[in-house]
């Protein structure tokens, strides 16, 4: 009977041991997980989509390019009307397919940037291939324009970690743009002036396509409302702010040191 006893007893003892270590083992797991976790969300890049200007009411206006050209002459005419420098961010095989109309826009002053060379889903690509499509669009640009693209816009809106880092290793930062017109939805023309010129703020950057249904008809009724309103209309290189920079989880892009 004593010998069962102290058995118990130790039998007891070791059953407390080993809860208290599988409890310190789930705590130091979970607390492992947290950290893991913290650093995996510190660590998620962003690109830019808008520009801390402070007071100063400037804004961009960007085009992507992916579609026809028939509004080429149409878009032209319209920004030389109301002085307006646009960002065009251009598919490679868009390029290729309308040099003439490249040359037209960047001759009127308007800049020429990379929205890849086939318009992939480019954040389900591997680094390299990522790299290819930036790198063949930018060729492409510089042999029609002369100047190479400096900025990049993933198609569909689409970018992650692998995105950005490879853009960047190529000299390019990414840009998204906070207010979107929906105009490739065809929404009618009023609604488009609505949704754009309520969302503008100083530092913003509108999107827009070429070859939407009702794009030429409601750009000047924007440029025309925004100007009114004290805001002065610059291409989206200019927009940025000169290095060193920082980008807020908002995706603000803001002189370093000054991120909230």
């Amino acid at each position: 009977m004593k010998v069962m006893l102290v058995s118990k007893k130790r039998l007891a003892v070791y059953l407390a041991v080993l809860l208290s270590a599988v409890g310190v083992l789930l705590y130091s797991s979970q607390n492992t997980s947290q950290v893991f976790n913290e650093d995996t969300a510190s660590e998620r890049l962003l690109p830019i989509y808008n520009v801390d200007r402070g007071e100063e009411k400037v804004c961009a206006l960007t085009f992507d390019a992916a579609w026809d050209d028939a509004d080429t002459d149409q878009l032209i005419e319209i920004l030389d009307r109301y002085g307006v420098k646009a960002t065009f961010f251009m598919v490679g095989d868009w390029v290729e397919k309308y040099p003439e109309s490249v040359k037209k826009f960047a001759d009127h002053g308007h800049e020429i940037m990379n929205h890849s060379d086939t318009h992939p889903h480019i954040n389900q690509l591997t680094e390299e291939k990522i790299k290819e499509e930036i790198t063949k669009c930018a060729d492409k640009i510089e042999a029609v324009t002369g100047k190479r693209s400096t900025l990049f816009r993933g198609p569909y809106g689409e970018y992650n970690n692998t995105v950005i880092r490879a853009a960047e290793s190529l000299g390019h930062k990414v840009l998204q743009w906070d207010v979107d017109s929906l105009d490739w939805k065809d929404l009618a023309t009023e609604d488009i002036v609505t949704r754009v010129t309520k969302r503008v703020k100083p530092g913003s950057v509108m999107l827009f396509h070429n070859g939407a249904k009702n794009t030429p008809a409601a750009l000047p009724q924007v440029i025309e409302k925004l100007q009114a309103e004290g805001y002065t209309f610059i291409t989206a290189s200019e927009l940025l702010l000169p290095e060193p920079t920082t980008i807020n989880h908002q995706g603000t892009q803001m002189a370093a040191g000054e991120e909230s």
